[in-house]
C-alpha cells in the first residue's frame, strides 16, 4: 500500500548551470547532424570549465567527406548555445572562451548491430506518470522547473536585469491523502550581479514570480524560504563550477519520485535506446495514466546490443489500478512497436528536436508541432484502454 500522508522534495537546475550548458552544446551538435542527415549518428560529450569547452565523442554520416566538412562547425554552434544562455562573463563569455573539437567517426562494432536494426546498446528504461498535476508529471519536480523557467524569461526579456543565468531550485512538497496540498519549503540560489548584496534583495525579485508559478494556497506562512541561503552569488556558470554532459539525470526525468535507467540522454541520437526508449516508456506510461487504467504508473523496458526486441516489459501501477498489471504489460506489447526502429519511427524521432530538452525536464512538456515532445501525447490512450 502506498503512503498517503508524506512530504517529498525534488530539484530543478537553469539552462546557465554548467551540467546543463554542456547538455545544451551536446544537443545542439546532435540537432545539427540530424538537420544535415536524418539517420545520422551521434553520441556527443561536452565538458566546460572556466574559459573553455570541450567536446568528444562518435559521429556518423553516410557521406564521410562530407562529415569531414561539417566538423568545421561545431565551434561555432558551442558559442552559439553560451551566447543564448546568456553567458558574458569575464573568464566564461561566448566569443573568447576556447572550444576544443575532438569528435570522431562512429566504431564500426557498434554501428553494425545498430545498421540491423537492433538497439545501440544493452539496458534498462523506466517511464512514469501521475495524475497529480494537469500535465501527469510528479508536482515537485514540475514546479521546480517551472519557478526557473519562468525566472529565465524575465532575465532574457530585461525585466530583471540583476538575474545572471546560472540558478538551483528545490520545492518539499506536503502529500495529504495521496495528493500534493502545500509547499513546506522552497529552496532556490540564483547567479546575480554585484548589485544585488544580500538574499533578502534577491527574494524581493524572485518572490513574485515564485508565487505566480506555484498553484494557489500552496505557500503559507509556515512555508520556509530559503533564498541564496550562502549570501552572495556572482560568480556562476563553468567559471565556478566544472560541467558535463549528463550529469542531471534525475532533474531530466522525475526529481526521483520514480526509477531511472541510469543512462543520460543528452547528445545522444535516437538509434540509443537510452534516449529513445526512455522516451517510449515516459509515453506509455502517461497514455496508461490518460486512460484512465491507472492513477500512477511505472514502466519499465530492457534491450540487449543489436537486439531489436525488447527483453522485457514492467508495468507498476501502485495500487492505484483495479485492471491486473499483467493485462496492461499485454496490451502494451500490442498497441505500439518497441523495438529501436519502431520507437524513432511511431514517435517521430529522426528530427532535430533535442536542443529545447537540455533545459527544464525532457517530460512534463507541452508537444510542439514541428514534433518537439511528442512522447508526450496521449494520443495512444483510447487504443490502450480498448487493448486492456
Amino acid at each position: 500500500m502506498s503512503r498517503k500522508n508524506y512530504v517529498f522534495t525534488s530539484e530543478s537546475v537553469s539552462e546557465g548551470h554548467p551540467d546543463k550548458v554542456c547538455d545544451r552544446i551536446s544537443d545542439a551538435i546532435l540537432d545539427a547532424f540530424l538537420s544535415e542527415e536524418a539517420h545520422a549518428r551521434v553520441a556527443c560529450e561536452t565538458f566546460a570549465t572556466s574559459g573553455m569547452v570541450v567536446i568528444g565523442g562518435e559521429v556518423g554520416l553516410s557521406d564521410q567527406e562530407r562529415l569531414r566538412d561539417y566538423m568545421g562547425r561545431i565551434s561555432q554552434i558551442a558559442r552559439d548555445c553560451i551566447k543564448d544562455i546568456g553567458y558574458e562573463q569575464e573568464k566564461f563569455h561566448w566569443n573568447t572562451c576556447h572550444v576544443l573539437n575532438f569528435l570522431h567517426e562512429q566504431s564500426a562494432h557498434i554501428a553494425q548491430g545498430v545498421d540491423r536494426d537492433g538497439a545501440g546498446d544493452q539496458g534498462i528504461m523506466f517511464g512514469h506518470a501521475v495524475d497529480e498535476t494537469p500535465e501527469l508529471m510528479p508536482a515537485p519536480i514540475q514546479y521546480s522547473h517551472k519557478i526557473l523557467r519562468r525566472l529565465a524569461e524575465a532575465r532574457k526579456s530585461g525585466a530583471e536585469p540583476t538575474l545572471r543565468p546560472d540558478a538551483k531550485s528545490q520545492l518539499t512538497v506536503r502529500y495529504e491523502d495521496g495528493e500534493p496540498v502545500e509547499v513546506t519549503s522552497i529552496v532556490l540560489s540564483t547567479q546575480h550581479s554585484d548589485e544585488a548584496q544580500t538574499s533578502d534583495d534577491i527574494r524581493a525579485i524572485v518572490e513574485p514570480y515564485i508565487r505566480e508559478v506555484l498553484p494557489s494556497g500552496w505557500i503559507s506562512e509556515k512555508t520556509e524560504w530559503w533564498i541564496n541561503p550562502t549570501g552572495t552569488f556572482v560568480i556562476g556558470g563553468p567559471d565556478g563550477d566544472a560541467g558535463l554532459t549528463g550529469r542531471k539525470i534525475i532533474v531530466d526525468t522525475y526529481g526521483g519520485a520514480a526509477p531511472h535507467g541510469g543512462g543520460a540522454f543528452s547528445g545522444k541520437d535516437p538509434t540509443k535506446v537510452d534516449r529513445s526508449a526512455a522516451y517510449a516508456a515516459r509515453y506509455l506510461a502517461k497514455n496508461v495514466v490518460a486512460a484512465g487504467l491507472a492513477r500512477r504508473c511505472t514502466l519499465q523496458l530492457s534491450y540487449a546490443i543489436g537486439v531489436a526486441k525488447p527483453l522485457s516489459i514492467y508495468v507498476d501501477t501502485h495500487g492505484t489500478s483495479e485492471v491486473e498489471e499483467e493485462a496492461i504489460e499485454r496490451a502494451i506489447g500490442r498497441v505500439m512497436d518497441l523495438t529501436p526502429r519502431g520507437i524513432r519511427t511511431h514517435l517521430g524521432l529522426n528530427r532535430p528536436i533535442y536542443e529545447r530538452t537540455a533545459a527544464y525536464g525532457h517530460f512534463g512538456r507541452a508537444p510542439e508541432d514541428d514534433g518537439g515532445f511528442s512522447w508526450e501525447k496521449t494520443d495512444l490512450a483510447a487504443e490502450l484502454k480498448n487493448a486492456v
